[in-house]
């Protein structure tokens, strides 16, 4: 492969746009909004830090699992992925596989992520990974490819980390003082310290969460007091989100006083198990989603994913190596129940619901619906296709069914739910797709044909309407 800008049809100007609407709606509408990414998993130290990433590796594949798992389907060893294999071994190894991922997102992403930012418009394979390497390696080394710059070329207004509630967000103060434009808020993900897996890893976590609050930790009510008290301290830091990962949701009516009692000698140390997490799960989030409406944040429940599914890599690699899957769980009652009780008592706060298995895309999304009220559009959302679903098959059964059930004008659009400060690009990604969506129908007589009316409401899926929701 010679390494000419030979045109390439994943990089020609018209991608994913069909038709003429289309390109007028991305390019007249969609194309320039700026974007505000509401749930992301980047890391603000490397953003205030704004140092200089030392390889190619380091920014495009430590930690990317979704690129592990199609380098272990493609029978990759260890070593080249999670291993300790030099950056460059690692980087041609990923270029072998590149070539064979057609159908997969990733091929879309990959190329996407090598034109912007780096100007590269080529397809990344064997013959020419060493010298794709090398092109990268040059770029990362100057000021344009610092964090803050990277994050400044996709045009970020404002974005959400993940952020466990003992944090002491200095980072994100440090980011508050500076001169970077781009407001970096923490998101409250409490999900340590309300969902016992294994009760060792729980009471480390609970002693952590009392040496940041100063006070001890011997039953539920000192629990949500310390919760509370670190909620208070990131609302005082900006944060607008709280956010809660679950395989299954919980049941929120199983708590009683027996278990009360149960949880103090647990947490004093005088029992080395708890009987019901999850009856303790459920009663501590919906005392927490009643806190999170005091504050008038937006909460966020991501549902659905087993987790850790291969315990002998668990074991040696750790969390978030790309073990996970899709659970079969239905948990549409449960969400109901919580929903319906905090709404009768006038402590429901805006919601969004990400569902991971799309047998269930519309049960939530008439669920969804059964909640909103005067003054806010679409109070409870359904949200936007998540992790194994975030591609163009599952983006558009998301939003056809939104579409079909609910009212995709009020749709608070793409996030990108990712550790890579590359990944913004698949906000351009949703974009032309969503432009296609429209424009398609648009030609085919089902939208009006008026460029003005449908590229407003184009504008407010990818950037009015969370801008709106979240009160950024």
């Amino acid at each position: 492969m010679n390494h000419s800008t030979s045109k390439i049809e994943v990089f020609g100007k018209s991608f994913l746009l069909e038709s003429a609407k289309a390109e007028n709606l991305y390019f007249g509408f969609a194309k320039e909004m700026p974007i505000i990414d509401y749930h992301n998993h980047l890391e603000p130290d490397v953003i205030s830090n704004n140092q200089n990433f030392l390889s190619p590796t380091a920014i495009w594949l430590d930690g990317d699992h979704y690129k592990w798992r199609a380098m272990r389907n493609f029978g990759i060893d260890e070593q080249f992925i999670a291993g300790n294999a030099s950056d460059l071994e690692k980087f041609k190894k990923w270029a072998e596989v590149v070539p064979n991922t057609l159908r997969n997102p990733l091929f879309h992403w990959t190329h996407l992520e090598l034109k912007n930012p780096f100007g590269i418009k080529e397809y990344l394979s064997p013959k020419n990974a060493k010298f794709v390497y090398s092109q990268m390696n040059a770029s990362l080394q100057t000021t344009e490819f610092l964090p803050q710059s990277i994050i400044k070329n996709f045009k970020v207004e404002a974005l959400c980390t993940t952020d466990d509630p003992a944090d002491d967000l200095a980072y994100h103060k440090a980011l508050k003082d500076s001169s970077f434009e781009t407001s970096v808020l923490p998101t409250f993900r409490p999900d340590a310290y309300i969902s016992i897996i294994n009760p060792e890893q729980y009471l480390s976590g609970i002693k952590k969460l009392e040496k940041v609050c100063g006070t001890e930790i011997n039953s539920a009510s000192d629990l949500l007091n310390a919760l509370q008290s670190r909620i208070n301290y990131f609302a005082e830091n900006g944060a607008k989100v709280a956010d809660h990962g679950f395989e299954y949701f919980p049941d929120t009516t199983l708590w009683n006083q027996n278990l009360e009692t149960e949880l103090s000698e647990f947490l004093k140390g005088n029992k080395p198990t708890f009987s019901d997490p999850e009856a303790l799960c459920g009663y501590l989030l919906k005392e927490l989603c009643r806190m999170y409406n005091k504050k008038g944040w937006v909460q966020q429940f991501h549902v659905g994913a087993t987790r850790n599914n291969n315990s002998q890599m668990l074991g040696k690699i750790g969390i978030n190596a790309g073990y996970d899957a899709i659970s079969e769980q239905y948990f549409a009652q449960r969400l109901s129940v919580l929903l319906d009780e905090l709404n009768s008592s006038g402590q429901l706060t805006k919601t969004i619901i990400y569902n991971l298995n799309p047998t269930f895309n519309e049960v939530l999304a008439t669920l969804a619906g059964n909640f909103n009220e005067g003054g806010i559009k679409s109070k409870v959302q359904f949200g936007a296709a998540w992790w194994f679903l975030d591609q163009l098959d599952g983006m558009k059964k998301q939003m056809n069914t939104l579409s079909n059930i609910g009212v995709i004008s009020t749709f608070v659009g793409m996030l990108t739910d990712s550790r890579s400060l590359l990944s913004f690009s698949r906000h351009d990604y949703f974009r032309r797709l969503l432009c296609n969506m429209f424009g398609s129908e648009m030609e085919r007589g089902l939208l009006p044909n008026d460029e003005e009316w449908v590229g407003k409401i184009i504008q407010d899926i990818c950037y009015h309407n969370t801008k709106n929701y979240f009160e950024f």
